[in-house]
């Protein structure tokens, strides 16, 4: 005798009460095996998956329901919900922007949508969603949460005020006095950013964004001991890894390597038992200068993992053992370790080895190219004029190249004015320009192998630097396929011999020890686009006086629709 879909959806349900969660999926299972078309079983399953942490049995359970019953807006909903789970935010938000008509009059459906665009990077359907959400119900805690970070995010001049407004609807969200000091830090107000900054470490000293927060504000006001706050918090939480592992990424990020390697050297003794701590100190001892330091940490070491193969590759080539370098790349390479760290690495071992594989990575012809910016004369006036706007409210960041200068906020091409939309219309075809002066698709390429694909851009930002020994430490962009740099503003001692405030693309970063000149030296010319592989170590060369302002931003290929 057959069970009523609702009686197997009860016991499941009480059997998830009672503690056995397995036992209700399985329940539903069975109940999914006598009614296979009944749409809100299917649901039921999805929903009890979520909250198993099955994101990908949830997100199939939910496209079974929709198939089944396309009318219920819920199912829709809970799909998009574990499409964001699954990393997959563009196909959620193309879900709903497919049911506006049904679930326009629906909170639900518009907070939902709301964080979900966010996710996807539109963060400007996010903030028209959040605003949508807020007329059918004012008082919605989220979608004021949600608004407020769209602000900040946007750099839209009401941010202070819209954490205000959530505030007061939900006075114990730790993470909307956290978002309101970060709006407070770009409105200007850094003592009273730094002050809320201060009691929410007091009050959570686990809290890594908070005390990463409290760092830049500290750095920013000219704190020397900017990350002492990491100390004290690791006292209060012995027990805590991630504390010390923060502190030394923070230190390391501005060339307080010795620093950094007393912090996890500390840690170590703390947790004898982690070969993570270990392979940090190597990593950051060996940075500071001391090989043998390292040396001694990476023959003791039990860790095989790319990351620790990438790692002692660097070792390896501060010492000159380049075969062993070679030797560790590959394998981190066929481990699926980091593609950009490592072929940066690799291009390096193979210059100095004279192996022809170096010409191919790096050398080929209009891989590293200067491209003049379309519609750059209508559209970089007013950008300079903004940029300068935000700059002046703008700090040296943590962990970045950057040493001197200011970077803006947030994601640049996220923002409210349109002028930087324009801006990225006009980058977006500078690209194209860019493509059509590459060598043939290359399956074996880390830039080549996607030379056909759809692009996108990832991440934006503006750096400013003043003369006087602002510069950018060699570095790579390890999220990115190419880089860039989009000259705004060049200073007059650019256009001499000397090379000053030049972009030097193949030039190793100074902790590798390494006496390898620059594959290419670029002059900068206003309204130009330098763009190269982002496996390309690059910096820039200091300058005596005036400005220097550029655009920076990565490319990747466009992430295609799960099958």
């Amino acid at each position: 005798m057959s069970t009523a879909p609702q009686d197997w959806h009860a016991r499941a349900i009480a059997a998830e009460r009672s503690g056995d969660i397995t036992g209700g999926r399985k329940l539903l299972e069975q109940g999914l095996a006598e009614h296979p078309g009944n749409a809100q079983l299917q649901n039921s399953a999805g929903s009890m998956a979520m909250r198993a942490g099955d994101a990908a049995a949830a997100e199939a359970a939910f496209a079974r329901a929709i198939a089944l019953d396309p009318s219920q807006v819920d199912y829709s909903l809970n799909r998009a919900i574990a499409l964001g789970k699954l990393g997959r935010s563009r196909e959620a938000l193309a879900l709903l922007r497919e049911k506006e008509a049904a679930a326009g009059s629906i909170a639900k459906y518009w907070s939902i949508r709301g964080n979900t665009a966010r996710a996807a990077g539109d963060s400007a359907d996010a903030a028209m969603s959040y605003d949508r959400c807020l007329v059918v119900q004012p008082g919605h805690a989220k979608a004021l949460h949600g608004r407020a970070r769209v602000a900040l995010d946007r750099g839209e001049d009401q941010a202070v005020t819209r954490f205000d407004i959530a505030l007061s609807v939900n006075q114990a969200e730790a993470d909307l006095w956290l978002g309101k000091a970060q709006a407070l830090d770009a409105a200007g107000d850094h003592q009273q950013a730094r002050s809320i900054a201060e009691q929410l470490v007091a009050h959570a000293p686990h809290w890594l964004e908070a005390l990463k927060l409290l760092a830049q504000l500290r750095l920013g006001m000219g704190d020397e001991d900017y990350a002492g706050h990491y100390r004290e918090a690791a006292a209060r939480l012995p027990a805590d890894p991630n504390i010390p592992t923060a502190h030394a990424d923070q230190l390391a990020g501005l060339d307080h390597a010795a620093e950094a390697a007393e912090v996890v050297a500390e840690a170590r003794k703390r947790f004898p038992d982690s070969p993570q701590f270990a392979l940090m100190e190597a990593v950051h001892a060996g940075a500071a200068g001391d090989q043998e330091r390292a040396e001694a940490i990476f023959a003791d070491l039990k860790l095989d993992t790319p990351d620790r193969a990438i790692h002692e590759a660097r070792h390896r080539i501060r010492r000159g053992e380049l075969e062993k370098a070679e030797s560790l790349l590959e394998k981190a390479l066929a481990g699926g370790g980091s593609l950009h760290s490592t072929y940066a690495l690799l291009g390096m071992v193979w210059r100095l080895t004279g192996n022809p594989k170096a010409q191919w990575l790096h050398g080929q012809e209009n891989l590293v190219q200067l491209r003049p910016l379309r519609d750059a004369e209508s559209i970089m006036p007013q950008v300079i004029e903004r940029l300068h706007e935000l700059h002046d409210h703008s700090p040296m960041p943590l962990g970045q190249s950057l040493r001197g200068g200011s970077q803006t906020r947030h994601i640049l091409f996220q923002r409210h004015e349109e002028i930087f939309a324009k801006l990225h219309r006009a980058i977006l075809g500078t690209l194209e320009d860019y493509r059509a002066g590459l060598p043939p698709a290359d399956p074996d390429h880390p830039l080549l192998r996607h030379r056909d694909d759809p692009w996108e851009l990832t991440g934006s930002w503006s750096v400013r630097l003043r003369g006087g020994g602002d510069y950018h430490t060699s570095h790579i962009h390890p999220d990115g396929m190419l880089s860039s740099a989009l000259y705004l503003i060049v200073p007059e001692a650019a256009q001499g011999d000397d090379q000053q405030g030049w972009l030097e693309v193949g030039r190793p970063p100074p902790h590798l020890g390494l006496d390898l000149p620059p594959l290419k030296t670029i002059q900068p010319k206003e309204g130009h686009l330098a763009l190269f592989p982002s496996t390309l170590y690059h910096g820039t060369t200091p300058f005596e006086e005036s400005l220097r302002m550029t655009v920076a931003f990565d490319v990747v290929p466009v992430a295609r629709p799960a099958a």
